[in-house]
């Protein structure tokens, strides 16, 4: 018994003891002793209705949240929705824009060969690798595309031909490409020559005219234009302005580098001359 008085029991005991005879004290020096019990239970109370209080505020907040979820997600999925359209809208908007600025071009196209039918097509896909601005566009043979036709660009200026004709979709060569030969002409001059590419001037977006007569009277900014010669490509189908003109190595004739009117490396949509 003796050992219970050094316990730590007994000194909280007692503590609460001293505790509650010096609220006693308080109360009574301040005519409060009847309402007293009330007050020291309200003082040991009240932490915990404090803590009782912030659980229910908590409680009521996750419910609110808990409730307001599916409203949120309806509302995200919406938005998402929404968001997917205007950017499908976008996207329609963009080739209606390319297609209007092209159309602008084909009637000049069309009064100058009428009697070809076209079909206008999209730039779908490039081979990073080529180095000849080689393109895929979105018309084939279901379209009335084959082989060999001519390709040029919405302002009618000559691109290349189709190599390969798929069903929906078809490969195209440009005048970019060596052993792409088109007869062609100086206009202003008549020189004629053989419009061919080269591995030289392919990166910056020129080829070559070949065999021009050393004795040429053209001069840079003259037109180049196909003479329709050996019946691959119409005539006078415009190619694009001379740059340069070089000597031939031999010397016997004249190499005029040439610049195209069509932009091939990034060109995003041309007509395919499809039949006579």
């Amino acid at each position: 018994m003796k050992d219970f008085f050094y316990t730590k029991k007994f000194k909280i005991l007692l503590a609460v003891a001293v505790l509650l005879a010096g609220m006693m004290a308080w109360a009574g020096a301040n005519n409060r002793l009847n309402s007293a019990p009330q007050e020291i239970l309200g003082a040991v109370l009240m932490p915990f209705q404090k803590a009782a209080r912030l659980m229910e505020g908590g409680v009521e907040g996750l419910l609110d949240k808990y409730v307001r979820i599916d409203s949120i997600l309806e509302e995200n999925e919406r938005l998402a929705e929404e968001n997917t359209r205007l950017r499908e809208q976008l996207v329609d908007y963009d080739k209606m824009k390319i297609q209007l600025k092209a159309l602008q071009g084909m009637a000049n196209i069309m009064e100058e060969n009428p009697e070809y039918a076209y079909a206008e097509a999209f730039v779908i896909g490039r081979d990073p690798l080529a180095q000849f601005g080689s393109f895929t566009i979105d018309k084939g043979t279901a379209q009335g595309v084959n082989k060999n036709d001519v390709v040029v660009s919405d302002r009618g200026y000559l691109v290349g031909r189709v190599q390969e004709a798929g069903i929906n979709s078809s490969r195209v060569m440009t005048i970019l490409q060596p052993g792409s030969y088109t007869a062609c002409a100086i206009s202003r001059t008549r020189d004629s020559g053989n419009l061919n590419g080269s591995s030289e001037y392919a990166p910056d977006g020129l080829c070559i005219l070949e065999n021009v007569s050393r004795d040429t009277l053209a001069v840079v900014g003259d037109e180049v234009i196909t003479t329709g010669l050996g019946g691959e490509f119409p005539p006078d189908i415009r190619v694009g302005a001379i740059s340069q003109l070089l000597p031939e190595s031999s010397g016997k004739s004249a190499i005029a580098v040439v610049e195209p009117g069509a932009d091939i490396n990034n060109i995003k949509y041309v007509y395919i001359m499809t039949s006579k």
